[in-house]
């Protein structure tokens, strides 16, 4: 019991947000009305049920990526596009940038769409440039509601999200001001009769969590075509390593280089073989010089020898 009684307090604290616009529910504070509280939100009705509005059919928007653009408002009416682009491209590459600007005067009417190179630039400025700052005036930021939301209504046809208090015209189930938990239960069979979805029961989320913009959805071809291209480049990078080819000509150029190597150490090898060899040469050439230098000494010395003695003993017989 005290369980139960935990959980509901925690949802009373929360907050949930649309998925798809319904005009009724978003000038519902917890998306439990079923019944139109101001002329506005009749004219949205008429225009949803009539199907008088294509968001696909502005113009202005041809180019623009959804995934990849956010919104941005509250901005100055000082601010400019070359300020803005300043102000964005602190979260990612600035594609393409549309101040949008009244069709008489030219004046700023305080909010853009900025479309950025991927939709990871696109979701780091949802996050981070939520509430900052540019010229004095704090922004907000959200995802492009006018492609990527079902049902979307504009502002200047009574639809919209956020507005003035004192206006009388608040719409909820955005992200600058979310649904509220009911207070009461919520009259499913009137919603029913009405055809008119009920608000997500059930996904309640803290004031303080920042949702996330929906995604790119893809089809199963698309993703087994980015699974085989995947498959490919890891194959052909394994190939690449393993490839005979590549090894023997990795073979062939190593044993050149040894071959080239080898030769180089050689004829290194030769030539100082050859060095060598030359001069022991001389060494010997040298050293054979002396020696038949010296068996010439001799013999001279050994015939001078013989004739003193010679002389000599001639000279003793005659006397």
């Amino acid at each position: 019991m005290m369980s139960r009684s935990n959980d509901n307090s925690n949802k009373l604290n929360s907050v949930f947000y649309a998925q798809a616009y319904h005009p009724i529910q978003a000038g519902s504070i917890d998306g439990t009305d079923i019944l139109p509280h101001d002329n506005a939100v009749y004219r949205a009705l008429l225009c949803s049920s009539a199907g008088l509005y294509d968001p696909l059919g502005d113009p202005n928007v041809i180019g623009e990526d959804p995934y990849c653009t956010v919104f941005v408002g509250h901005l100055s009416q000082l601010t400019t596009e070359d300020t803005l682009r300043k102000g964005m491209s602190k979260y990612g590459t600035v594609k393409n940038l549309r101040l949008v600007r009244h069709i008489v005067t030219g004046a700023s009417q305080g909010y853009a769409f900025v479309e950025f190179e991927s939709e990871r630039e696109m979701r780091r400025a949802y996050e981070k440039a939520h509430h900052s700052v540019i010229d004095d005036s704090e922004i907000i930021v959200d995802y492009n509601r006018q492609q990527l939301m079902p049902g979307w209504i504009p502002r200047r046809l009574g639809g919209g999200l956020g507005g003035k208090k004192e206006s009388g015209q608040l719409r909820f189930g955005g992200r600058e001001r979310p649904f509220r938990a009911p207070l009461r239960p919520i009259p499913l069979d009137d919603l029913k009769r009405l055809g008119i979805a009920p608000p997500p029961e059930g996904n309640y989320m803290s004031r303080f969590e920042v949702p996330s913009p929906p995604r790119r959805k893809t089809d199963y071809a698309d993703r087994e075509d980015r699974h085989s291209r995947r498959r490919e480049r890891r194959s052909s990078s394994r190939d690449h390593l393993h490839d005979p080819r590549g090894s023997v000509d990795n073979n062939d150029s190593s044993r050149k280089s040894h071959s080239r190597n080898y030769s180089e150490r050689r004829s290194s090898r030769d030539k100082y073989d050859e060095r060598e060899d030359n001069a022991e040469k001389r060494y010997r050439d040298s050293h054979r010089h002396d020696r038949s230098y010296t068996s010439h000494d001799h013999q001279s010395d050994t015939r001078r020898s013989s004739d003193r003695e010679q002389r000599s003993h001639k000279r003793h017989k005659h006397e």
